[in-house]
């Protein structure tokens, strides 16, 4: 495992987190190289038939630290804006091994996209293929696309995190995809070569992965029988992690690779799979320091110095982080509810918490804080933006630097 107590100590790979945050300060994220070129590496193994090609869902963890470490293991990039777009080149990922996603795509991030020469933009609609269309053309160029096609499949994870049913804004109906290809094969500026599907994130079930391969796979036929060239499916990412100890255990990725294998290589298209929990998520520890232990009327609070602006899954998902001490107790717990500084109720990261006996200046770990932690973090209350740290065996290195209260006001102007 990647973190582990030795001698009572939490270390991450040989690395003690104690050292770290006394460096470093608190909060502070604390990422595994180790942990994520194994994981990485897992997906490369098994999606390794010809022409399959792991793109990084790069809204994940978007450091540019982690962007390159994947990178130099041959990763492409599934991108949701210029932004990330411009972080994945500029960690190495070329261009050809990137793909554009995301329904909002604008005219100047089009172009940009469009002047690099991306492997394919996911279309989310008939307006931005009708603009994708135009922009193309006024550049002498054909964009490469694949629909991405909304099934109607209940992922069954969160509701903010579902975007395969009928009423989520993500893709077009399935029930519309001929007469959506028939209308951009007759586009100049457009090449068809692909599907795009993507259901959910943080799936913990096979049964929705299964039926939308079998979405996909009847789509290809019937496409091809129409006479379209599908060359690529690109089957999105979602596959969970487990948040939780002793919850059930989500599909392994051999048996979600096993399954994509079993019902789409038979078509004999390049497959696309786009991870980025599955990658990261369980590489990352959110460090804090207790800074007070206070007793309430009916419960006890363990005030911890990270709050909902560091890590807001819990508070705008009611996700669940398990917590364990740095130094690892006796034995002897107490419950605390463990919250943070921001004048906020729902800045609460864990209620009931059984924990050791804790007192102010403890470190605590967050556990699986890896994804959708540092990328979602925030100014709010003008607290510091916290650094990210990058454990490479017996090394460590800043690779964000905190960014002060006096930086953050600095972006302001006057009137």
């Amino acid at each position: 495992m990647t973190f582990l107590y030795r001698e009572q100590q939490l270390y991450s790979e040989n690395v003690p987190v104690e050292k770290i945050a006394s460096q470093v300060g608190t909060p502070l994220y604390l990422y595994s190289a180790g942990a994520i070129r194994r994981r990485f590496g897992e997906y490369a193994s098994h999606f390794n038939s010809e022409g399959s090609l792991v793109c990084y869902a790069v809204k994940a963890n978007s450091n540019q630290a982690v962007l390159r470490l994947l990178a130099a293991l041959g990763a492409g990039a599934d991108v949701v804006s210029e932004g990330e777009l411009k972080r994945a080149l500029a960690a190495g990922i070329p261009a050809d091994r990137i793909v554009f996603s995301g329904v909002g795509k604008t005219v100047p991030e089009m172009t940009f996209a469009l002047e690099r020469d991306i492997l394919q933009f996911n279309v989310e609609s008939e307006p931005e293929l009708e603009q994708l269309n135009r922009i193309a053309l006024s550049m002498g160029k054909q964009a490469p696309i694949a629909f991405r096609i909304n099934p109607d499949i209940d992922a069954r994870t969160h509701r903010k995190i579902t975007t395969g049913k009928s009423e989520n804004k993500f893709g077009v109906p399935a029930s519309r995809a001929s007469e959506i290809y028939a209308w951009a094969a007759s586009l100049p500026g457009i090449r068809i070569q692909g599907i795009d599907m993507h259901i959910g994130s943080q799936l913990t079930e096979s049964e929705p992965f299964e039926q939308a391969f079998h979405c996909l796979r009847d789509l290809t036929h019937l496409l091809r029988e129409q006479g379209h060239e599908i060359t690529v499916l690109d089957i999105g990412g979602g596959l969970g992690i487990s948040y939780e100890d002793g919850a059930p255990e989500p599909p392994s990725l051999a048996e979600y690779a096993s399954l994509a294998r079993e019902i789409l290589a038979p078509l004999g298209c390049r497959v696309i799979v786009e991870p980025g929990r599955s990658v990261v998520g369980e590489a990352g520890l959110l460090i804090s320091r207790v800074i007070y232990v206070k007793q309430g009327e009916k419960r006890r609070f363990l005030i911890i110095d990270a709050g909902m602006n560091d890590l807001l899954r819990p508070s705008l998902y009611d996700a669940h982080h398990e917590i364990m001490p740095v130094r690892a107790g006796n034995g002897e717990t107490c419950l605390y509810d463990v919250v943070g500084p921001i004048c906020e109720t729902g800045d609460t990261f864990a209620l009931n918490k059984a924990l050791p006996l804790l007192e102010s200046g403890d470190l605590l770990a967050i556990k699986n804080a890896g994804a959708y932690g540092a990328v979602m973090a925030s100014f709010y209350n003008t607290h510091p933006l916290v650094p990210e740290v990058l454990v490479d065996d017996c090394e460590f290195r800043v690779i964000r630097a905190r960014l002060e209260a006096e930086q953050i006001i600095a972006f302001d102007s006057d009137f």
